[in-house]
Parts: structure tokens; C-alpha cells; sequence
């Protein structure tokens, strides 16, 4: 996190010093709107597409231009041999919104004595609140490494894992992960930090460009995407 951020309210009882979705100066970051356009990530055939969130309308597979190039830069910077899996990319916000509520749901079924704003705080480690969710906004995808006949990497989770049933270890500092897992989330951090994408802590195959939280941990004034429907 940037020097702007560390006064953020930090992490939940099972996630501390990780800034969550839900924490409130991530939806006070401004968004000024820049207007790029979404993208197919499947036109060009650059990138190996994963079908496990393929929805009917393709919207798992497009994502603002500027995230899509820089995820073509990440690629070019792996070491030979590996390339990215894209998993899943904008999620309309009506989908976002479902997914929210279903998690929080079960949590509050887990846990009925929590009080509402502790299931959200909670719920925020897997799934983003709607109103700033980065996948709305076309800005974070969520992915994988695979090698170059397309077998994927073991990084220790499967990718989507919540933190329940894979007992933290979908965090991407998560202690006690094998070596060989823990070195391949290195290399993917590292191709994707490098070209300028910021990881959300608690999940470790997702990651960001120009949304809120992506400002908030780098110091960017404001974020240059916002939510958006895709028309189809």
C-alpha cells in the first residue's frame, strides 16, 4: 500500500494488515472516468481463455484495453515456457451484486451472531461490495499460469477458492503453501506487478489496473475506471 493508504482500517480477524474491499477509503478513492473501451481478450488469440466462467453473453472475457495490454506485457516478461491463463475478466454488476450477497448470505448462516457490518468487512475477502468492485469496472482479472502445452501450474489453491474452504491458504502470503507453489505465485506476482497490476492479498489470482483499489495502493490520485454495463 501506498503512504496514503496506511491509515487504512486493516483486515478482519483472520485477514490482519490486508485492506479489504469493504474498507471505507477504498469507496472514497474518486473515479474520473476515462472512457476506455472493453475488450475481447479472445479476438487477437494472444492469451490462453479458460472456459470455467464462461457465461452465455462473453462477458467473463473482455476487459478495458489498458488491463489487456498490460497483460500481454506480463506475459512477454515469464520465463520461457509459461504463459497466463485468463480466467475471468468484467463481470456486469448485477452478477457482482449476486455473487456479494450469496457469500454474505452464507456467512450469516455460518455466523449468526455477526452483526452486518462485520459480514460485509467479510465477505469483502472473496467478493468485492458491488459498488466498487474492480471487475465491474473492467479493470481486474483473475488468473493463472499454465506451461506452453497449456498443463496449469499448481500455485497451492485452485483459482476462486474462498477462504473457508481453503483455509487461508487462497491468501497469497499464506503460510505453509509447498515451495514449488509459493515459487510460482512469485512468478506470476512479479510478471504482473511489473507491469503495473496490484494484487487483492486474500486472492491470490486476482489482479488490477486503474480501478479504486488499485489508486489506493498506489498512491494514484484517482481511479480511471468505473462500474460499467456492457452492451451486448
Amino acid at each position: 500500500m501506498s503512504e496514503g493508504s496506511e491509515n487504512a482500517v486493516e483486515g478482519t480477524r483472520d485477514a490482519p494488515g490486508i485492506v479489504l474491499m469493504a474498507d471505507p477509503r477504498v469507496a472514497a478513492v474518486p473515479v474520473r472516468e476515462c472512457g476506455e473501451a472493453l475488450t475481447d481478450v479472445r479476438l487477437a488469440g494472444l492469451l490462453p481463455v479458460d472456459a470455467r466462467r464462461r457465461d452465455a453473453a462473453g462477458d467473463y472475457a473482455f476487459l478495458r484495453a489498458g488491463v489487456y495490454e498490460r497483460l500481454l506485457a506480463a506475459q512477454r516478461a515469464l520465463p520461457g515456457g509459461l504463459r497466463l491463463l485468463f480466467v475471468e475478466g468484467y463481470r456486469p454488476p448485477r452478477l457482482q451484486r449476486a455473487y456479494f450477497e450469496e457469500y454474505a448470505e452464507e456467512l450469516a448462516r455460518e455466523h449468526p451472531d455477526w452483526p452486518a457490518p462485520r459480514l460485509r468487512e467479510a465477505a469483502s475477502r472473496f467478493v468485492s461490495p458491488p459498488r466498487i468492485a474492480p471487475h465491474s469496472a473492467g479493470a481486474a482479472v483473475d488468473l493463472t499460469l499454465v506451461t506452453e502445452d497449456g498443463a496449469e501450474l499448481d500455485l497451492g489453491t485452485r483459482v476462486n477458492v474462498n477462504p473457508e474452504e481453503s483455509a487461508g491458504a487462497c491468501y497469497t502470503e499464506a503460510p505453509g503453501l509447498p515451495s514449488a507453489a509459493r515459487a510460482a505465485r512469485r512468478v506470476l506476482a512479479e510478471a504482473l506487478s511489473g507491469a503495473g497490476l496490484v494484487n487483492y492479498p486474500t486472492e491470490w489470482w486476482h489482479w488490477s489496473y486503474g480501478d479504486r483499489y488499485w489508486a489506493l495502493s498506489t498512491g494514484a490520485p484517482h481511479a480511471l475506471y468505473g462500474p460499467l454495463d456492457r452492451e451486448h
